[in-house]
């Protein structure tokens, strides 16, 4: 049966494909193992690493206080309740991380924004 010119091309193409699929398939490992060897070597480089409990040493605290009111989420739709619960994730998150962190409060936390925090977020229950 005759093959117009469009689908010979595109049998061509998808033979090469193939053969050339377990070189691919090398070609990523490699990348892989790479990148690992260079995630080591760095690693081996930077002795003290960057060990939570080590930073946590070297932490000064702060005297200032944050507090955030969360209050007013019942005025709130369910889409802005969920972006003040992410903000308030990153918040506390990057105040752990921090070499003089804040003490960070939330009050009259309750309502729309404790049930998304339950629902999508757990482990909120043991922030200190």
């Amino acid at each position: 049966e005759p093959m117009s010119k469009r689908q010979r091309k595109k049998l061509l193409k998808q033979r090469q494909w193939e053969e050339q699929k377990d070189l691919r398939r090398q070609k990523r490992k490699e990348k892989r193992q790479k990148r690992k060897l260079e995630r080591q070597s760095k690693l081996d480089s930077n002795n003290e690493g960057n060990d939570r409990k080590r930073m946590r040493r070297e932490v000064v605290p702060s005297t200032l206080r944050l507090i955030v009111d969360c209050s007013f989420d019942d005025l709130m739709v369910l889409k802005d309740v969920k972006k003040l619960h992410k903000q308030i994730q990153r918040c506390y998150a990057e105040n752990r991380k921090a070499f003089h962190p804040v003490q960070f409060y939330l009050t009259s936390h309750g309502g729309q924004l404790k049930s998304n925090m339950n629902e999508n977020d757990k482990g909120w229950v043991n922030w200190k």
